[in-house]
């Protein structure tokens, strides 16, 4: 865990366990000066702006981003105030912190101190555009005609060439991410896909999660009803079995538990029968659509592809409606790792708040619920294994195979000719464009946003 995992999570056990305690209105301003007293050493530039950074984390937590910030002394108590009215979440899942960013320089190819000024320079032989010379024994890089591709780094003998990289814009794999005209970052929320990639790369925090975590707090200390849907990438998050998880959800205070693996099974049958169809009436492709962040990317930036993802609903759109059948008088929680799911549940009508797995991990720790010490009957009516799989890549292409089973292929039923995409960034986006084009093998591509499925998600407790 490094440091700024710490000091997130540290904030969110410290607001947890006054509001339950029922004193967070009277606690709330004081915790960024208690986290950071004065005779403290600063993590930042000094002692206030890291007492600056608590408090726009504490809004975020709130619901709340900087950008809506219209008066500094306002106090974080009357935020509070608002977020239990429901003024909250106004805005996108993504809240910018300028007062946090660093200011990166933009991500560029240079010399190093290591550069030995070498006869051979193939530095200077493998550049496309002439833009490395030798001065004074050691090469020297254009800035004017470089285009970053990297050729040099990969011939230099002495790697003395390194890439010096800007994290949050190189990790957005549909270049969302830009500066203002202070040089600050700034998200493009016409590009953003919403899979966190800059909020889990930005060393300095700047990107925050908009968070739903007091509303869900105000509906379990009231005792209403709330049904807790578990996404299947909740295995190997916290110790213990599901059953123990289950139980220690009840002692949070959720009503009735179930695992979103149930909308999982759902899912696959329907992608199933869908590509089948599809494939009949001639179609080449198929792309799974249990991926919010890849449907939104694929929606914004390769709308040629956009008649070929799947129009099965995700496992959680299906998991809400479950809930809502099963418990219609209930909130609905999703549980996961994902600050995608966020933006899809602001559309769905049968989820009404998202938690990560981290707000889950602060919950348990504040309330001392210690899972692997409980006794816990097993699940009266356990997913499917293949639907618990659903979350690691492949996973989704594993449950479709076992749905056919051993069905030999004919006019109906083709075969399958599985692909996958393990993580979204700039070259699996242009492959998904080469896919898009007919130009790549495969009739249906499992694509998933983080590497490694949503077990690799943003807000996930080990990974």
């Amino acid at each position: 865990m490094n440091n700024a995992e710490r000091t997130r999570r540290e904030l969110m056990i410290r607001m947890i366990r006054d509001f339950l305690d029922g004193n967070l209105a009277e606690t709330i301003d004081r915790i960024p000066v208690e986290m950071r007293p004065r005779s403290a050493e600063p993590a930042r530039c000094c002692v206030y702006k890291d007492r600056a950074m608590l408090k726009y984390r504490l809004m975020a937590l709130m619901g709340f981003g900087m950008e809506e910030e219209d008066d500094e002394t306002r106090p974080l108590r009357s935020y509070l105030a608002d977020a239990l009215a429901g003024k909250n979440h106004t805005a996108p899942v993504l809240s910018v912190c300028t007062v946090g960013c660093h200011g990166c320089v933009d991500s560029h190819v240079q010399v190093s101190n290591a550069c030995v000024g070498c006869f051979a320079r193939p530095c200077v032989a493998s550049c496309p555009r002439q833009a490395i010379s030798v001065v004074n024994q050691r090469s020297t890089i254009d800035r004017s005609k470089c285009i970053n591709c990297g050729k040099c780094m990969t011939v230099c003998p002495y790697h003395a060439i390194i890439r010096n990289p800007l994290p949050c814009e190189d990790a957005c794999p549909v270049g969302a991410i830009g500066k203002d005209e202070d040089g600050l970052v700034k998200i493009d929320f016409d590009r953003c896909i919403y899979c966190g990639k800059c909020f889990r790369s930005c060393p300095f925090s700047t990107i925050m999660e908009r968070s739903s975590l007091i509303n869900i707090l105000d509906a379990l200390r009231a005792r209403r009803p709330v049904t807790a849907m578990v996404a299947p990438s909740v295995t190997d998050q916290f110790p213990g079995t599901i059953d123990q998880l289950f139980a220690a959800l009840r002692l949070a205070g959720f009503s009735s538990i179930m695992e979103v693996a149930l909308g999982a099974e759902l899912t696959t049958q329907h992608e199933a029968a869908e590509f089948f169809e599809r494939m009949a009436r001639g179609d080449k492709l198929m792309t799974s659509s249990c991926c919010p962040a890849w449907v939104e990317a694929a929606r914004r930036h390769i709308p040629e592809i956009v008649p070929m993802v799947s129009s099965t609903p995700s496992p959680m759109a299906y998991a809400g409606q479950l809930a809502r059948k099963a418990h219609p008088e209930a909130l609905t929680v999703f549980i996961g790792p994902c600050i995608a799911k966020r933006r899809e549940a602001q559309k769905d009508p049968n989820v009404d708040y998202v938690m990560t797995f981290e707000e889950l991990g602060a919950l348990l720790a504040a309330l001392e619920i210690d899972v692997i010490s409980l006794e816990a009957p097993p699940l009266e009516a356990p997913a499917a294994s293949y639907a618990r799989n659903f979350a690691r890549s492949c996973g989704v292409n594993q449950a479709i195979l076992q749905e056919i089973g051993d069905s030999k292929p004919d006019a109906e039923h083709p075969a399958i000719d599985e692909k996958f995409i393990n993580g979204l960034d700039r070259k699996s986006m242009n492959l998904l464009k080469m896919y898009a084009k007919g130009k790549l093998p495969g009739n249906f591509v499992e694509v998933m946003a983080c590497t490694g499925g949503c077990v690799g998600g943003p807000c996930s407790l080990a990974r």
